[in-house]
């Protein structure tokens, strides 16, 4: 009213926003740190300097572990209802264009019928295509629904960290002024530019630019060329193919099958080409070998095949995830995948620790086991282009030629001679040893975890029996991920898989494993029980997780957060409490 004045006092506008955790950027890495955090109950807030999530297809390749995480993060669904199945993935073929002529195929992600058997043992979980352009909205529309506060076009600049805190300094890009976030802890998970990794003076190995890369994504209805060998990748061996690149030309699919993105290499050295409309329309034709059918070219980018891991993923209270820590062609599709493992291991390491439940030396293990699996993969995935020369040097197409040459090279394989006998046989090994780069199922599961938040149990590590990149072997050791077994619970069945995760720790046991539950029921940290057994709340009927949980009925196997065994005892013990307290004090960092 006229004449009235208000008593409500104005508040202080802060400079300073403040939540538990800040992560920097929200591709897999940061979108899944955010989505295990705000499932967890942990505030966080995600900036990104983009005004957008991702709009190119760019990572797609998702596995059985990362379904694992998805699963227990409850958005699997939500990923397969967007994703192409595994069915329609594994064609791989060798051409010489779409169009043009077929040098042999691979079954491949998990297809192959010796394969898809060990996939279906392995997991309650089938691997598909998940664009990333899709799989970031699922991620993050869940994170933010749980509690994420997300802020586009918000650049992080620099931070400082004290015994406390991390304090941010961010610009939002539209206003164009900057203020602080303060933290507790930083996640920099922006990617293979990462400024939260330089920042941090995180040490890192390899190399940066190895080779140079386009990607062309365009519209085509190709389903002439693909659909009776439906695939996820065609490798087309053309003139010009070995020049930078992955080791070969390379046609993506993206949605079946019209919507699709193509990687062709080049020069370093020389630079990137000038990426017009033109150009990269004719690379499409190059590779699809129909100058016909109608193109639609939606994007085209340069980027670089780097060769970097870091040494290190952490400093004080800054940690790095996802491209920020490890940085690798597309080869093998590990890159999401391990960074959304990444962020998981993380994530309940800092719940407890925010919680006051576990010591922040707790923290330290993240870089104790991610780190060699970073290593791993980027390994993996550039030896994985470096194993494609075999199948041009089978068709005498590594030395300098003419496009005529290296068609007659392909055309020789034709010949009833012994000549082209041995060529076919050369090239027909070469292509079947790239089951390396697409059915490595020991590389996406058996990582094996040491650090201190594992406890040993004195038994010798047995190794592998089969080659550890191409075979999953299940193992109940401390540091493996717990083995998948179908049980039952009245008239539902579930993996053992389905009875860890959801942030706390779980017990398993057996009959006979009574003093195992009471010491799990008497901790102060969470810990779920699961007792298996005949006429128990989970039954066995098939005998699968008798065989495969390597401890006796009364023995038992304590599993973290992230489905990883930590601590394992074959029987029982009239000590269990004891033992039981002091594997917890180790795994937490309170020892």
């Amino acid at each position: 009213m006229p004449g009235v004045r208000s008593h409500r006092q104005e508040r202080p506008v802060s400079t300073v926003v403040e939540t538990d955790v800040l992560i920097v950027g929200s591709g897999p890495a940061g979108a899944s740190a955010a989505l295990a955090l705000s499932t967890y109950g942990v505030p966080n807030i995600v900036v990104t300097r983009y005004a957008s999530l991702a709009d190119t297809p760019r990572a797609h390749i998702t596995n059985q572990r990362t379904m694992e995480v998805l699963r227990d993060l409850g958005v699997e669904q939500d990923v397969i209802a967007h994703a192409t199945p595994q069915h329609l993935m594994g064609d791989t073929t060798f051409c010489t264009s779409l169009a043009g002529e077929e040098l042999g195929r691979v079954r491949s992600w998990g297809n192959d019928p010796l394969v898809q058997a060990g996939h279906e043992l392995a997991s309650p979980t089938r691997m598909c295509d998940m664009p990333q352009h899709l799989m970031e909205p699922v991620l993050v529309n869940a994170a933010v629904a749980r509690g994420t506060r997300l802020r586009f076009q918000t650049e992080y600049l620099s931070h400082t960290q004290d015994a406390d805190g991390v304090t941010a300094t961010v610009r939002d890009r539209l206003r164009g002024d900057t203020y602080e976030i303060r933290a507790r802890y930083l996640i920099g998970a922006d990617g293979g530019r990462s400024k939260v990794a330089e920042d941090a003076g995180l040490p890192m190995g390899g190399q940066m630019g190895v080779a140079g890369s386009i990607n062309i994504v365009f519209d085509a209805d190709l389903s002439r060329y693909t659909a009776h060998r439906p695939s996820t990748l065609y490798w087309v061996l053309a003139p010009g193919a070995t020049v930078g690149g992955i080791g070969a030309g390379l046609v993506r699919c993206v949605r079946p099958w019209n919507q699709w993105l193509i990687v062709w290499g080049y020069d370093v050295e020389a630079g990137a080409p000038d990426l017009t409309t033109e150009y990269a329309e004719s690379i499409v034709r190059q590779l699809i070998g129909d100058d016909e059918i109608p193109v639609t070219v939606r994007s085209s980018s340069a980027w670089t095949v780097n060769e970097v891991y870091a040494e290190t993923y952490s400093t004080g209270r800054v940690f790095c995830a996802g491209d920020a820590v490890h940085r690798h062609p597309p080869s093998n599709g590990l890159g999401s995948n391990t960074s959304i493992q990444d962020s998981y291991n993380l994530a309940w390491k800092l719940k407890l620790v925010l919680d006051g439940v576990a010591d922040p030396k707790l923290l330290e293990t993240y870089t104790a086991e991610r780190a060699p699996v970073g290593r791993q993969i980027v390994t993996r995935a550039n030896q994985s282009i470096r194993e494609t020369a075999p199948i041009f040097e089978a068709l005498d197409g590594l030395s300098p030629q003419t496009p005529e040459q290296l068609w007659a090279n392909i055309a020789a394989r034709k010949d009833a001679t012994d000549a082209a006998e041995t060529q076919r046989t050369a090239l027909r090994e070469a292509i079947a040893f790239k089951v390396y780069e697409f059915n490595a199922h020991g590389v996406d599961l058996n990582q094996r975890y040491v650090s201190d938040g594992i406890v040993p149990d004195g038994t010798p590590d047995p190794g592998f029996t089969r080659d550890p990149e191409l075979h999953h072997q299940p193992s109940s050791r401390p540091g493996a991920r717990l083995p998948h077994a179908w049980i039952t619970s009245g008239t539902r069945t579930l993996s053992t898989l389905d009875t860890v995760g959801k942030g706390r720790f779980t017990l398993l046991t057996g009959i006979g494993g009574e003093r195992w539950v009471r010491a799990a029921e008497a901790q102060a940290v969470e810990i779920a029980t699961v007792v298996v057994g005949p006429g128990r709340e989970y039954e066995d009927p098939y005998g699968d997780w008798a065989r495969l949980r390597e401890v006796s009925d009364a023995g038992a196997l304590l599993v973290r957060p992230d489905g990883f065994v930590a601590f394992r005892y074959a029987s029982a013990a009239e000590d269990a409490a004891a033992l039981l307290t002091d594997a917890l004090e180790r795994i937490l960092g309170r020892v």
